[in-house]
């Protein structure tokens, strides 16, 4: 960093137990006990209203984990490549993971590692959420990259298109997906729902309706969507407008 050429700005906006709109050039590192060789930034958590935590991490050569990630009882954890490549280890399996690759991890067996193998920096996402149980049905750690996964069509429309990473059967109550806009592509409505998103923008840039607010969303930018809030986006631009998110899912309302 130095000193500020224009007047400090920012499009950051954080409605506490709403939304949270986090670019990348307003973050800063937050040092965690389990890393090491990383730079990492803390951009959803339960501090503003979310019910899990998501973290932006640069890995440089040879950094990584110096102890479980998510290893406490009862929390499942996930992880993305965004670019560069990581070894990954889960309950004594390792695996190497590109650009594309991810790893998620169910509650119960130790949480996970990994370690920047390459002589390049490695640009990750990690997730970590407390587990819901559903009787005798249990998780079992996946593996994959996004890469070797066909897009379907979304709600009938030819211009969204949507991954699924993870299971839809009832052992997970989570999942994660990437939802990709061709420019002019549009929710079908207007989405009002119990499911809460963080979302990080992989590619180009839209228009995005949280709450009562419009905003430009671009490559790089987080989100979380609090539950009910109202949400839809348009793409924009000469690139698809393209995110990874998160959504709990196959539970019943705790009460």
């Amino acid at each position: 960093m130095s000193y500020p050429k224009e007047l400090l700005a920012t499009r950051s906006v954080v409605r506490p137990g709403l939304y949270a709109v986090i670019p990348p050039d307003g973050l800063v590192n937050n040092v965690l006990p389990c890393l090491t060789g990383c730079r990492t930034s803390i951009v959803c958590s339960p501090k503003m209203g979310a019910s899990f935590v998501e973290y932006e991490v640069t890995v440089a050569p040879c950094g990584g984990t110096c102890a479980p990630f998510a290893g406490e009882d009862g929390v499942e954890s996930f992880l993305y490549v965004v670019s560069g490549s990581v070894r990954a280890e889960t309950a004594g399996e390792s695996v190497v993971l590109a650009a594309g690759g991810y790893l998620f991890v169910p509650d119960g067996t130790g949480g996970l590692r990994f370690t920047n193998m390459g002589e390049e920096e490695a640009f990750v996402l990690l997730y970590k959420q407390r587990y819901v149980p559903n009787g005798k049905d249990r998780p079992h750690a996946v593996k994959g990259n996004v890469n070797e996964i066909p897009f379907r069509i979304y709600d009938e429309m030819e211009n969204v298109r949507i991954k699924d990473l993870l299971p839809t059967d009832l052992a997970f109550d989570l999942n994660m997906h990437i939802l990709s806009f061709e420019p002019g592509g549009c929710h079908p409505i207007v989405e009002t729902h119990v499911q809460e998103h963080g979302a990080y923008i992989l590619s180009g840039a839209g228009m995005y309706l949280l709450d009562e607010r419009w905003m430009g969303i671009k490559k790089g930018d987080f989100m979380w969507f609090g539950p009910y809030v109202a949400q839809c986006a348009y793409g924009v631009g000469r690139e698809p407008f393209a995110y990874i998110y998160s959504k709990d899912c196959n539970r019943d309302v705790i009460i």
